[in-house]
């Protein structure tokens, strides 16, 4: 008699993305809500109905394959940056700085006040700076968004991104020498760590484009090349327990300086990059567990509020100098919701390490799983009320 369990075990995360997949459909072509919110929210549900068979360990072949879909991303979403654009209007960078310094300072003060232990709140505060690159590039593409606003928001969400992912490493590197009470050793380390995955992405991005020129086979071969090159940045940052995140985003970074043309028509990596997202947004909550939900959501409705309120104001009050409308800038501000694939895969980085951080924050599970679903909702609002979407472009 076949063993039900094992069944399944195996069928679980197959099925589970079929499910998803079918409900995004539907639910897009029936609602016009964003995809991927719907992926989270079908994916929190049948992790929560069916436990072992979306289990997934830091070295499972699942959370390989999310970390390659987000590696595939965060290279789309590097080529997207444009540098002499940051050189020529400085004030972007800076309101990329001040929105996240804001929202770093406001979230720990809350979470300190709270309660929670020092090294907690700086945690907590620096993943909460951050802005997840998938779950905004995807509702961009969703869109067909383009304007200030669409270009703006890329750019801020580079930027905090990087500030999130230096400090978080910080912070976790204090935690791991808190026996030497070393800070100057964990942010040295932090530093090399991300230096060394910067110089990564950036020989990747030097690499893969002049053997696509040797080839003669830019327009034909580049996607598959720029594919191949994310798989090995991700599994060489696996090896060298260097940031992934930093790599790929660098890797597409420099693809896009070394004047490489990258395929409109494969936008996502195609059907392949297609099936990775939903892989990805499934996984992103499959780790949660809902009395950890629960227990965290009062505080994490506080903490979204003010993360809320921080960037859209921070973005605004930089708007006019920075060339927008203050009504721009603040819809800019307001598009920098989503959070929670950028913030999961961060934790199971460091689950190499021996830490679990999820355990001790329950109020970043319920920040979480909120802003896997409502994050996306409100990007895409933000974009169609500026008016750079086709349906409400005029």
């Amino acid at each position: 008699m076949p063993d039900i369990q094992g069944i399944l075990a195996d069928l679980g995360w197959p099925l589970a993305i079929a499910v998803a997949w079918l409900s995004g459909e539907f639910a897009h072509r029936w609602t016009r809500l964003p995809r991927i919110s719907v992926y989270g929210l079908i994916g929190f549900l049948l992790a929560q109905a069916f436990p072992e068979a979306l289990s997934s360990g830091a070295a499972s072949n699942v959370t390989i394959l999310a970390n390659l879909a987000f590696g595939l991303i965060l290279f789309e979403f590097g080529y997207r940056i444009n540098l002499h654009w940051l050189r020529i209007n400085p004030w972007i960078a800076v309101s990329g700085i001040a929105e996240s310094a804001a929202t770093f300072g406001v979230v720990y003060l809350i979470s300190h006040l709270t309660g929670m232990p020092p090294l907690t709140s700086l945690l907590l505060a620096s993943l909460a700076m951050s802005t997840s690159p998938a779950g905004v590039l995807r509702v961009i593409n969703e869109e067909d968004s383009s304007g200030q606003v669409t270009e703006r928001v890329l750019h801020l969400v580079a930027i905090n991104s990087v500030i999130a992912l230096f400090v978080f490493k910080v912070v976790v590197g204090f935690w791991v020498f808190q026996t030497s009470g070393s800070l100057t050793q964990a942010i040295s380390h932090s530093g090399i760590e991300l230096l060394v995955s910067a110089a990564m992405g950036a020989l990747m991005g030097f690499i893969v484009p002049l053997v696509l020129r040797r080839l003669g086979a830019l327009a034909q071969d580049g996607t598959i090349a720029f594919a191949l090159g994310v798989i090995l940045l991700v599994a060489a940052s696996r090896a060298f327990d260097v940031s992934p995140v930093l790599a790929t985003l660098t890797f597409g970074l420099t693809a896009r300086h070394k004047r490489v043309a990258f395929s409109r028509t494969e936008r996502n990596f195609g059907g392949i990059g297609e099936l990775l997202t939903v892989l990805l947004f499934v996984f992103a909550v499959s780790t949660l567990e809902w009395e950890r939900v629960v227990d965290g959501a009062a505080l994490a409705a506080v903490l979204l509020l003010a993360r809320f309120v921080v960037k859209a104001l921070s973005v605004a009050a930089f708007a006019h100098v920075g060339g927008i409308s203050w009504r721009k800038g603040l819809l800019t501000g307001i598009a920098l919701s989503p959070m929670s694939v950028f913030v999961t895969l961060l934790l199971e980085q460091t689950k190499y390490m021996g830490i679990v951080l999820v355990d001790e924050l329950a109020a970043l599970a319920a920040m979480t799983l909120l802003l896997e679903v409502l994050g996306p909702v409100i990007t895409q609002r933000a974009l169609h009320w500026a008016k750079e979407t086709p349906g409400e472009a005029k």
